[in-house]
């Protein structure tokens, strides 16, 4: 498909009223076609007839994860299942993914989303983007290889490990934009300067997100690869990357609002706060069609600043992410629960019920070290059953997050106890 640019420069108005008579449009499918919904509405007192405009979003319910896992898989699509195009998901809390489903149509403006990001970062029909995000159900490697193809640039789909063999393909290549989290652009920066092999490739921008990152990190990235990087912003539960993306000027990510209505929610009441005030981003989404989500809690703490931004666009920009209002870690682009890894210490019978997880950054790379309270027993036994525990929980671990960890044995009561909530997480990273 050729691309076509964007109409990214209409009216606050004109978005307005957009936003208005597709919500108003979403609503109606969504009630006659999601039970879950229109129950939610019918004990509200709503029916789609009172949802008239933009100005009537704040009396819908809201979304959160958990009623996406408590309607595992289907239970939420709003189409039926023989129109599904395509399935992702996202790691659940306790080892039920949260999954998403896609309409050939949600697919087109999935990469229609990426592809203005792309734009941004002036990546065009000439350019090579290498993506060394992992493709899967895990949407970072399908969502920047479609959206890179609907731009009609050249895809190279490497996915994600195997640095040498990376930087090969990416000179031998000729790739011009690299599509990865930040923190393996930095470990293959790192390897790119060793090799000494920064003048002989072609990149001149990199496409960074599923991880938070600072700008003191994109600063670094772009001297030592003599680049530009920019930060894309998206979550399976609403589209994938691509719902949001900064521009050259690096002030605030701009949110595709033609697809995408954003509310900044003070975390404690709910209600939303104005231009500026930071706050729990919601997002509902106007025009997908497989799974509609009516004011989606995404967790994610920003503020919004709907004035045009330096670049000509006046689709809103949200701040960087500041935190969130769960206890949610993303650990090489991973999404990690604390209550993951204690559901899956619960199936190890040696493990007594105490544990603490450390996460800290080598190099460029997030480590993740779980200490875990065992019986006594294992340390007065032989050393190679400590080794064989030790081996079991780090598999199990593993199977359950996705991810590895170093797993460290202690003595029951080495843990430091509370008297308040138990601290389970120590985050040394420096974001």
């Amino acid at each position: 498909m050729m691309w076509n640019e964007p109409k990214e420069c209409m009216s606050r108005d004109e978005l307005s009223h957009l936003q208005g008579a597709r919500l108003v449009k979403m609503v109606e499918r969504v009630y006659h076609n999601v039970p879950f919904y229109r129950k939610k509405m019918q004990m509200m007192g709503l029916e789609p007839g009172d949802i008239k405009g933009l100005e009537d979003l704040v009396k819908l319910p809201f979304t959160t994860k958990d009623d996406l896992r408590d309607n595992y898989p289907f239970g939420l699509v709003a189409v039926p299942e023989e129109q599904i195009n395509r399935i992702h998901a996202s790691s659940g809390t306790t080892g039920k993914p949260t999954v998403v489903a896609y309409t050939r149509h949600d697919l087109s403006v999935w990469s229609e989303c990426v592809a203005r990001g792309l734009t941004m970062a002036g990546i065009g029909r000439s350019d090579r983007v290498h993506v060394a995000y992992g493709y899967g159900l895990f949407t970072g490697g399908l969502g920047l290889h479609d959206g890179a193809a609907y731009l009609g640039a050249t895809v190279i789909p490497m996915s994600s490990g195997n640095t040498k063999k990376q930087i090969t393909l990416m000179e031998d290549f000729g790739a011009t934009a690299l599509a990865c989290t930040p923190s393996y652009a930095m470990h293959l920066a790192e390897a790119v300067v060793e090799a000494g092999r920064v003048p002989h490739i072609k990149l001149k921008a990199a496409i960074c997100g599923a991880e938070p990152w600072t700008d003191a990190m994109r600063d670094t990235l772009e001297q030592m690869l003599n680049i530009k990087a920019y930060d894309i912003y998206g979550l399976s539960e609403i589209m994938g990357p691509g719902v949001a993306q900064d521009c050259p000027y690096h002030k605030g990510l701009h949110i595709w609002e033609d697809h995408f209505i954003p509310e900044i929610l003070n975390p404690d009441t709910l209600e939303p706060v104005g231009p500026g005030e930071r706050g729990e981003l919601a997002i509902t989404t106007v025009t997908k069609e497989a799974l509609p989500l009516f004011r989606y809690r995404t967790k994610d703490l920003t503020s919004i600043d709907y004035t045009t931004c330096e670049c000509g666009r006046t689709h809103a920009r949200i701040a960087r992410f500041t935190g969130r209002t769960d206890d949610m870690l993303i650990i090489r682009g991973v999404n990690v629960f604390p209550s993951q890894v204690e559901a899956a210490l619960l199936e190890v019978d040696e493990v007594l019920p105490n544990y603490l997880m450390t996460v800290d950054r080598q190099g460029n790379l997030d480590t993740l070290e779980i200490q875990v309270e065992v019986e006594e027993r294992f340390f007065s036994d032989q050393m190679n059953q400590l080794q064989s525990l030790t081996r079991k929980i780090e598999h199990v671990i593993k199977q359950a997050l996705g991810i590895a960890a170093q797993v460290k044995l202690v003595e029951p009561k080495s843990i430091e106890r509370s008297e308040g909530k138990a601290k389970r997480v120590i985050d040394k990273r420096k974001l």
